[in-house]
């Protein structure tokens, strides 16, 4: 009897996940991009990645990659890309398995991510500025020490998320019923703001309802949480010292960093201009997205040729 009434709520616990997850992806519209100017994709190595262009194509180019959360796309740039569109022609991807680009049930990885960043730079660019941030900052710091580019601007750059790699914790999140359901916990509107609460903005009213409601949809489109599990397992962290590889970039580097980040506290990003001998622009009363809290400051600070050390 013990074991039947088990099995009973075993089973009512998994089809009331399944039924959750359901009605969570019926709520799902089709999403709109943050992101002005035109939207375009293009076909790599499997993939349709789905991208925006903003300003003039005579104009130096300029390349904006996302960085890596469980809710990423290209919407992290759209306090700043018609601004940039002004001087630049530019670019801004979403990676794949993020946005508007095809999210397959892969085993998303560092390396895939670094090939994709050398091989968008080439497809766009031509010895382009190349903005990115968080973990994509590693991957285009790699990029970097072959692909042709003119400068890097890396927000909050890591090459360090989760920790140790955990594979049962990655065939967790990627299950169907259960992984949805612990996925769905995550995107949930409350899940987004306490991340950005904790990590990603210093003033929560910069968090606008337009922005928690376009990262909601994101993340509940098919195939959404694939790429999400690599992240949270730690896969998706390269294999490579963050501080060497920058060292060895033969380009102009500029960190930005925000003075109140406490997952990668300023001391980290004074360590890495040091090592690296790159400019370091501190944003105050920021985390880590100075960038989209500070679009106007973050503006200046690429379109200046002498970058702001502090």
């Amino acid at each position: 009897m013990k074991l039947r009434n088990a099995l009973a709520a075993a089973a009512g616990t998994v089809g009331g996940t399944a039924l959750a997850n359901r009605l969570l992806a019926s709520r799902a519209d089709e999403f709109d991009t943050l992101l002005g100017g035109d939207q375009g994709t293009y076909r790599w190595r499997g993939f349709d990645v789905a991208y925006a262009e903003l300003g003039d194509p005579e104009d130096d180019d300029i390349i904006l990659f996302h960085g890596i959360s469980a809710a990423s796309s290209k919407h992290e740039f759209a306090g700043v890309a018609e601004a940039l569109a002004d001087q630049y022609h530019v670019i801004a991807p979403d990676l794949p398995g993020f946005g508007h680009s095809d999210r397959p049930p892969l085993l998303y990885s560092a390396s895939l991510y670094t090939t994709f960043v050398a091989d968008a730079i080439e497809e766009f660019g031509e010895d382009p500025l190349v903005v990115a941030s968080g973990l994509t900052g590693s991957y285009t710091a790699s990029a970097a020490e072959s692909a042709d580019i003119d400068e890097l601007v890396l927000v909050c750059p890591t090459d360090s998320s989760m920790g140790s790699r955990q594979v049962w914790l990655r065939a967790l999140v990627r299950s169907p019923v259960f992984g949805q359901g612990l996925f769905n916990l995550m995107v949930s509107k409350r899940g987004l703001s306490y991340f950005q609460s904790d990590h990603g903005y210093y003033d929560m009213e910069k968090y606008t309802d337009e922005v928690r409601e376009h990262e909601w949809q994101a993340a509940h489109q098919p195939g959404a949480r694939f790429a999400p599990a690599s992240f949270v397992s730690g896969f998706l962290d390269p294999d490579i010292d963050l501080a060497d590889t920058l060292s060895a970039v033969d380009v102009p580097v500029t960190l930005v960093w925000g003075r109140n980040s406490d997952l990668l506290p300023l001391s980290r990003g004074r360590s890495l201009a040091e090592a690296a001998d790159a400019g370091l622009a501190v944003f105050d009363r920021a985390k880590l997205l100075p960038h989209t809290e500070h679009p106007e400051q973050f503006v200046e600070t690429v379109t200046d040729e002498q970058r702001a050390v502090q």
